[in-house]
């Protein structure tokens, strides 16, 4: 039977990240299982269980192992050791992605209501022009995502809060090679599309200075977000 490893006693520090945690008992479990190079990890499902974690943690703790060169994941297929651990991999400090994506629900849905009460024209004119960019550069990554945190930055700029729009700021610079990296391997083109008709319901519900509705488009967006990246 698989020994179950718990990680909560390994948090001693308020500031821990939990999926820095978990990458060390992944690593743990590849030596104490003694998994070989090119050898496959069990399932995302029953690694979850036996570090009694959620599959968000769990997908941080492998991204932030490839990212050290330590395993490799593969779509559809799974998660092989790619590399003997002679040592600790080094994982990306700061918050993961998920952590970035729970606050962003949090604070960009009230921005969002605050924009649709008084945004100016001018404002509204700016976060259209974010969408048209991403529609234009649907199929060029950096430019499509720069057009994406335009599209943020111009909602959090229509409220007239510098201090708002400062803190989106925040926010996006914290996605780090982690975020990524996630993108890169769960983000689909089904994903994309979603996005931009998430985008396009946000603006309308600030064009009708609809406050409950921008809260709920955008936060609906971002949750929608938060479940592929967790699931996919």
């Amino acid at each position: 039977m698989s020994k179950k490893i718990t990680v909560e006693q390994d948090i001693q520090h308020p500031e821990t990240r939990l999926y820095r945690v978990v990458a060390s008992r992944i690593e743990a479990l590849i030596r104490e299982e003694q998994i070989g190079q090119g050898s496959r990890l069990p399932p995302e499902r029953e690694l979850a269980a036996r570090l009694s974690v959620s599959r968000a943690s769990l997908r941080e703790a492998l991204i932030a192992l490839e990212l050290g060169g330590l395993v490799e994941v593969r779509g559809g297929s799974g998660v092989y050791v790619s590399a003997a651990l002679a040592v600790p991999a080094a994982v990306e400090a700061g918050p993961g992605p998920f952590e970035v994506l729970a606050a962003r629900r949090l604070i960009e849905s009230e921005i969002c209501a605050i924009a649709a009460r008084v945004a100016t024209d001018s404002a509204k004119d700016a976060i259209l022009k974010a969408v048209l960019d991403m529609e234009q550069n649907h199929d060029n990554y950096d430019s499509n995502e720069l057009a994406d945190r335009e599209f943020h930055m111009s909602i959090a700029r229509a409220t007239g809060n510098s201090a708002l729009a400062g803190s989106v700021a925040h926010l996006w610079d914290q996605r780090g090679n982690l975020w990524h990296r996630l993108k890169e391997h769960f983000q689909t083109e089904q994903l994309r599309k979603e996005t931009l008709n998430d985008h396009r319901r946000i603006l309308e519900a600030i064009v009708a200075r609809d406050p409950a509705g921008a809260r709920s488009a955008m936060r609906g967006h971002l949750e929608r977000v938060t479940r592929t990246f967790s699931r996919g």
